[in-house]
């Protein structure tokens, strides 16, 4: 399932976080239904941010629900300890913080080795530098836009410099891992983050807020490819 990540053209991945989990299948099968080639699943701990969410069952929950396949981002301290479980249930995409890795190379293997895809995540305050080490051994980078685990924050334009320093990165090294962006996405800030190298753009509020899931996937993923 993971192959629908490589198409051409910038994708839209709406977050869950914001659904109704009351209604949890119901959500998935409606986002699905819109025309989500993918979901993405935020963890927190309540530690390496101030947000506790959900765990591996809710995210084993949505992997037995959804057709399509699933991101989870893990915004946890000591993200190493959880990797192997996460892929373990099947989930296809792993972004780890390199802020709260002691190892990242290693972590990145220990992900593929699973099966899932490994990317690595970086906040808005964490230079580019601090991951091209390990651009070798991951399959994206996902740049966010806001600080990680705070809601109802502005799009912070340094995200901008991030994609468009990384593209470059890519070209020169001639790789192949994908970029992606988390964080104030709307029909404003989704133009810009396209421009400047966004492949996979996570949006919360957008999608889920706007009361018509297919309607709001289609513009905002319409806008994106307007600017490429």
């Amino acid at each position: 399932m993971s192959a629908v990540l490589d198409g051409k053209g910038p994708v839209v991945l709406p977050a869950l976080l914001l659904c109704d989990f009351g209604h949890l299948a119901h959500e998935v099968d409606r986002l699905e239904q819109a025309g989500a080639v993918a979901l993405h699943l935020d963890v927190m701990d309540g530690r390496f941010v101030p947000q506790l969410t959900y765990g591996d069952v809710v995210v084993e929950a949505v992997r037995r629900a959804a057709r399509v396949p699933i991101e989870v981002h893990l915004m946890v301290e000591e993200p190493e300890r959880m990797v192997a479980g996460y892929a373990a249930v099947g989930v296809d995409v792993i972004s780890v913080h390199v802020e709260a890795l002691t190892d990242p190379g290693r972590t990145l293997r220990e992900i593929a080795g699973g099966g899932a895809r490994a990317h690595l995540a970086l906040s808005p305050g964490t230079p580019v530098e601090s991951v091209e080490p390990w651009l070798d051994d991951c399959h994206g980078v996902l740049v966010m836009s806001v600080e990680p685990g705070f809601g109802g924050q502005r799009f912070n334009p340094v995200a901008l410099e991030k994609l468009a320093a990384l593209a470059a990165l890519r070209e020169a090294r001639g790789g192949t891992f994908r970029l992606a962006v988390d964080g104030g996405i709307s029909t404003e800030t989704i133009g810009p983050v396209a421009a400047a190298g966004a492949e996979l753009i996570v949006a919360g509020s957008a999608v889920v807020r706007s009361g018509d899931y297919a309607r709001s996937i289609a513009e905002l993923e319409a806008i994106a490819r307007s600017v490429l």
